[in-house]
């Protein structure tokens, strides 16, 4: 019989979440390992320098918005990546954390985006390690536009 796990004083345990969005058609497209160069860090010795930035983003679109054929209807890869190059061509930035939240801006200004899920990794930071942070947003709740 499996035991009950133990929880800290002051903890509770995960409760299930509810996903009315599951019950919707959703497409997801995405970009996985795009690494580019980029000033990025809090201590002053990556201040100066660029550093490996590897991103992979995942997009999830009103499914019932894509028209066969229709490249109109689609959100393209290179809207992501175009977004990603010019956000990591802003300038030094100190945090993954604010790098991911400009991402994920950028992806969910696309009118069919609804959510959208980002990793940012720093690889030059500590050898044989990324470093980096991981977010998940999602359009307000007043729903994607199918036009």
């Amino acid at each position: 019989m499996p035991s009950k796990p133990t929880v800290l004083p002051g903890r509770r345990l995960p409760q299930p979440i509810e996903h009315a969005e599951e019950e919707r058609a959703f497409d997801k497209v995405w970009v996985r390992d795009l690494v580019l160069p980029m000033r990025i860090g809090v201590w002053s010795e990556e201040h100066n320098l660029a550093q490996r930035v590897r991103f992979t983003v995942e997009l999830w679109a009103c499914g019932s918005g894509h028209r066969p054929g229709d490249l109109s209807s689609v959100i393209s890869y290179d809207f992501i990546i175009d977004g990603i190059r010019e956000i990591a061509g802003q300038g030094h930035i100190l945090l993954t954390e604010t790098v991911a939240e400009r991402v994920a801006a950028h992806c969910l200004s696309h009118r069919r985006a609804e959510k959208v899920r980002v990793m940012v990794e720093k690889l030059d930071r500590v050898p044989g390690a990324s470093l980096g942070c991981e977010i998940m947003r999602l359009k307000s709740d007043a729903g994607c536009r199918q036009d």
